[in-house]
């Protein structure tokens, strides 16, 4: 089986917050028997481009630094092994894009594998869900999208508006919505409504659910069985071969019971079959799923 999480945000947490504890290391991923865990190189917490321009730098630096430790990194999920523990790059926000869809293609050679369009701030490409839910694509957004779908970057919904999300499948994009949770359990802006999940899983897309418990459970009082809820509403509106696990691991101030880690990865997949699932569909939501979805959307030749 392989075991792969389409979000966390230790690179982050090691540019900025080196020292602090983090939920992500080595270790623990091999613990949790976790063979790909997404690296996501933030945005930050700033509308200012230079600073973003900063953090992002320093993410870079920290991405080498595990290498130089002894991290692998992958440049395709459909390498992972299940003999060992390695991670791939995301971005979260296209900010930096700004006008220039060259970075895109340097992006793709650093081994980034999916960008969000957004992240709480509106920009060049998109606008966040944290604005407002009926601003179109950019035109620029429209380019990018384009290319990156030219470059095999999976496009990244987890932040971006409804309005935004639906100019995306109407230009026939399979996007995947990397940390994300339903609507219908937990009425946050940031989660998809049963109409995006079902019209998303019908256009070939996928979702990893979020480990927040702000956006699990309404006043956030979460657990592991809340996440559980969220995967098997996913999969009663059609989502069997299209939904895995985003956990936002050191980005997330607060955790649910019993998700504390990647090293609790084993105790989610047990809670998971005791709700009834095999062992065939426990292997598609751990990583198969993944794993087709970038056959999907990038085809091996």
């Amino acid at each position: 089986m392989i075991l792969c999480d389409t979000h966390a945000d230790t690179l982050y947490s090691w540019a900025m917050r080196p020292d602090a504890p983090k939920d992500v290391d080595l270790e623990k991923l091999q613990k949790g028997h976790v063979n790909v865990q997404t690296m996501a190189l933030y945005v930050g917490g700033s509308p200012e481009i230079d600073q973003i321009r900063v953090v992002f730098d320093k993410m870079e630096m920290a991405k080498e630094k595990l290498v130089q430790e002894g991290w692998k990194q992958l440049s395709d999920y459909r390498d992972a092994s299940e003999n060992e523990s390695a991670f791939v790059l995301s971005v979260e926000g296209c900010d930096l894009l700004q006008k220039d869809l060259s970075l895109l293609e340097k992006w793709r050679r650093m081994g980034v594998r999916m960008a969000a369009l957004t992240w709480n701030y509106e920009n060049s490409v998109a606008t966040p869900a944290s604005v407002g839910p009926d601003q179109p694509l950019k035109p620029f957004g429209r380019e990018a999208v384009k290319e990156m779908v030219n470059l095999g970057i999976a496009v990244d919904t987890s932040h971006l508006n409804v309005r935004g999300f639906y100019d995306l499948l109407d230009m026939g994009v399979k996007p995947l919505a990397s940390h994300s949770c339903c609507t219908a359990l937990c009425n946050h802006k940031r989660n998809l409504t049963d109409d995006q999940l079902r019209d998303l899983f019908q256009m070939g897309g996928y979702v990893g659910v979020n480990f927040y418990p702000h956006f699990l459970r309404q006043g956030g009082n979460a657990g592991i069985e809340d996440v559980c809820d969220h995967v098997m509403h996913m999969i009663s509106l059609g989502g069997e071969d299209y939904v895995g696990f985003g956990s936002d691991f050191d980005g997330i101030e607060v955790k649910p019971e019993g998700l504390c880690g990647p090293q609790d990865f084993p105790a989610l997949l047990l809670a998971l079959k005791a709700r009834g699932l095999s062992d065939a569909q426990l292997e598609k939501i751990a990583g198969k799923n993944l794993l087709n979805y970038y056959d999907r959307i990038d085809p091996r030749v």
